[in-house]
């Protein structure tokens, strides 16, 4: 059984779902893969108590505060692989963005494997279930490509901009995925 909870934010409406002790899902409006790891019964609760965890995160989130990912008990569901990329994820800091290549880089290291697919990274990175929370808008392409993000490029570039990253090396691509 889950449960979710829609929750306003700057960014748009957000709707979160629950197992009813952990966190599992974190959509913004229109987000591809809306809700796509919730299987089973959904009833709508706003009295779940990591709702108001979540709640009070972003509420600070969006007042500049940097607080911890660690503060909220999170249990996104996918594979092994997605699961290490999104961990990773969790340790992208405030303010900064990395390559899909340079976490490639790292799942391949902590597999004990030579190479990993940038290409799989976004995969796992464009699935991710905890928008925002679990920070995939700080993943960016090679050579600077805002893109891959299923929120839409448009939340995205305000998250980085919430977050002061510097934007003078990022752009917007023509054309691709994420927009």
């Amino acid at each position: 059984m889950y449960y979710t909870a829609d929750c306003p934010s700057p960014v748009g409406m957000l709707t979160l779902a629950s197992d009813g002790e952990y966190l599992v899902g974190l959509w913004i409006e229109g987000q591809k893969y809306f809700a796509h790891s919730l299987y089973g019964k959904v009833s709508e609760d706003y009295f779940v108590p990591v709702f108001t965890l979540v709640k009070n995160w972003l509420d600070r989130y969006f007042a500049g505060e940097k607080p911890a990912i660690s503060e909220i008990p999170l249990r996104p569901g996918g594979s092994d692989f997605w699961q290490s990329v999104w961990r990773i994820l969790c340790d992208i800091p405030y303010g900064e963005v990395v390559t899909y290549g340079s976490i490639a880089k790292k799942v391949a290291s902590d597999l004990g494997r030579e190479r990993m697919s940038a290409q799989a990274v976004g995969g796992a990175v464009g699935h991710n279930p905890i928008s925002i929370i679990i920070p995939c808008h700080r993943v960016v392409g090679a050579n600077g490509s805002l893109t891959g993000y299923a929120g839409g490029i448009d939340t995205k570039v305000k998250l980085l901009q919430h977050e002061a990253v510097d934007m003078t090396h990022l752009f917007i691509p023509k054309k691709g995925t994420a927009l």
